[in-house]
């Protein structure tokens, strides 16, 4: 365990929104909210980000880093568990393109045996690719707390979504800060749902959610992947 701040550095790092993974191409269903404007202003992005943090991204995502982080659990189960949870096509083909250019960030830049050994099973075919689980296994080797890590990987996620919402409504990038520092106490109220989850409750995503995440692949016009 390394426990310094190189390892609060590479975690910060690897968490940044401006990771080039493709991120900036998927709105994950909010593109569909906005094609039925059921999201179309500020207050309800905003309403929409919060059933998205609390109703997909920590029983998932979350959820990812704290099996690996603090239950130990191997990097290959939960990367196929987390495929099978995304039910929706475009979200888990999203998912997995992340994830494989996630691999292979971390294996250039942040080379360890956790991470040479995931590339490896990626590279085979034996695991799909996820960001969550990389930066899981950076925070393990850098001795960095799970919650930390989740909640750098969940607020990145919802920066990066509403960096799609600035484009996408549209809204001003002011009110894009308004929403995120919104969610600063609900990253909060995830993480400790997240330490609570059980079992029965793991991947117990909002059904309205992924129907919106199914229904964009028939949407007209679309300017995003997701």
């Amino acid at each position: 365990m390394i426990g310094d701040e190189s390892g609060l550095l590479t975690v910060l790092q690897f968490a940044d929104s401006a990771l080039p993974t493709g991120a900036f191409s998927q709105s994950l269903g909010l593109e569909t909210a906005i094609h039925d404007d059921a999201v179309h202003d500020e207050a309800t992005f905003q309403t929409w980000l919060h059933r998205f943090l609390h109703h997909q991204l920590a029983p998932v995502d979350g959820w990812a880093i704290r099996a690996v982080v603090r239950d130990g659990l191997y990097a290959l189960r939960v990367d196929v568990m987390l495929h099978a949870m995304s039910l929706p096509v475009q979200v888990r083909e999203a998912n997995a393109a992340m994830g494989r250019r996630a691999v292979q960030i971390a294996a250039e830049n942040f080379p360890s045996l956790e991470i040479t050994d995931y590339a490896a099973l990626v590279s085979t075919r034996r695991a799909v690719g996820s960001v969550p689980v990389v930066l899981a296994l950076l925070a393990r080797e850098h001795g960095i707390h799970w919650r930390d890590a989740c909640a750098a990987h969940v607020f990145t996620s919802l920066t990066a979504l509403t960096q799609n919402a600035v484009r996408g409504i549209p809204i001003g990038q002011n009110a894009g800060q308004r929403v995120l520092r919104a969610m600063h106490p609900e990253v909060t109220r995830a993480v400790d749902r997240v330490a609570a989850l059980t079992e029965d409750q793991v991947g117990a995503v909002s059904p309205a959610l992924e129907i919106d995440q199914m229904r964009h692949a028939w949407q007209r016009a679309r300017m995003f992947m997701s």
